[in-house]
């Protein structure tokens, strides 16, 4: 079982790292944002969401933790970064495996520039996590997530992630 986690984990990786090259390409011929997220899953399989702030874009609304991926970092440091902005955890790179993205559909055109979202999922990490960037943060059991009320983009990455674990 062992050697299949360690093969699917490198596969993973090798994926993720080849669509943010291709992501990378495309950010110096649009507007794309990338943008990096992470499900965080305690010893129950409980995933850790986080409520947006109100008066914000999708203020109110449940979403996995992260953010926008700034010039010259890699999606892994851009979410280690993030996330120990919004929740004061450590996260190590060699706990963070990709899972899936999700992003804005081809038509119509967005309101805003289009994103794409690399959801991580995490398991181990060093701290205790506290709410410093949304409004709450809570614990939700695997078939809690889907009556959540969550950004669009989200969505798709929860079902992703209800498969997987």
């Amino acid at each position: 079982m062992s050697a299949c986690l360690t093969i699917v984990t490198a596969i993973s990786r090798i994926i993720a790292n080849i669509f943010l090259r291709l992501v990378n390409k495309l950010k110096n011929n649009s507007t794309l944002v990338l943008v990096v997220a992470v499900a965080l899953l305690d010893h129950d399989d409980h995933v850790l969401m986080q409520r947006r702030q109100i008066g914000g874009a999708h203020g109110g609304l449940w979403e996995f933790p992260g953010g926008k991926v700034k010039a010259g970092e890699t999606a892994e440091l851009a979410l280690i970064r993030e996330i120990r902005e919004e929740l004061g955890i450590e996260l190590a790179p060699e706990d963070i495996t990709p899972l899936s993205f999700a992003s804005d559909p081809a038509q119509p055109p967005a309101a805003r520039e289009p994103y794409v979202i690399l959801l991580y999922i995490c398991r181990r990490w060093e701290g205790q996590t506290s709410c410093l960037a949304g409004d709450e943060i809570a614990w939700f059991a695997p078939d809690e997530i889907m009556a959540l009320a969550m950004p669009p983009l989200d969505v798709p990455l929860a079902h992703m992630l209800l498969r997987s674990i």
